[in-house]
């Protein structure tokens, strides 16, 4: 059975002062990068949101991924929003090993599909495909955001998150690929200008 996290009314007018609440309840600025990271999470898995209403088959199990991603994005976001200290005393979900294997899997199973890549191709084709580069590289910005985070506040979040992020681009890479095969639409490859 599935634990649900209560919400409360939408505006409480603590954050008026430009201060926000972590998960142990310590209020801190909205600026702090704490709160930029877990920001830049939500607004990756409202592009994964705007993706998954383009997708034609939810069906077909790469896809339907997307849906457990939304989850994943927001256990990742909570954990983000609490002081390392405190993430075992709220036994926040966590973002490991099994969930990155899993990623791994699916990324095999769609990269089985498509023909090699061989030159970069441009972020286009589809309104899908086009959606889901969007998030390959927002997930890029919070990789290296991440990066940065961990290296100001030493070892702060696990290891695990940064090769989370990393495999979740690539996923996104295939999947938009994917999302041009099935569509029937040609790749469109860069070439330089000369």
């Amino acid at each position: 059975m599935t634990k649900e996290i209560k919400k409360a009314k939408v505006y409480t007018r603590t954050g008026d002062g430009g201060k926000t609440a972590l998960v142990g309840g310590e209020r801190i600025s909205k600026s702090h990068d704490r709160i930029d990271l877990y920001g830049e999470v939500d607004e990756l898995n409202s592009y994964v949101g705007f993706a998954r209403s383009l997708v034609k088959d939810e069906s077909l199990e790469e896809f339907k991924y997307l849906e457990e991603l939304q989850v994943l994005l927001f256990d990742l976001g909570s954990n983000l929003a609490c002081l390392p200290d405190d993430r075992e005393k709220y036994q926040l979900p966590k973002v490991g090993e099994k969930i990155i294997e899993r990623m791994e899997s699916l990324i095999d199973k769609i990269e089985a599909q498509l023909e090699p890549l061989k030159y970069f191709i441009l972020p286009s084709g589809s309104q899908l495909s086009s959606a889901l580069h969007i998030c390959r590289t927002v997930t890029r910005r919070i990789e290296r955001k991440t990066i940065h985070f961990n290296e100001l506040h030493t070892n702060d979040l696990p290891v695990e998150y940064g090769r989370f992020l990393n495999r979740l681009s690539d996923y996104f890479f295939v999947l938009a690929r994917l999302a041009l095969k099935i569509d029937g639409v040609e790749e469109v490859y860069w070439v330089p200008r000369k």
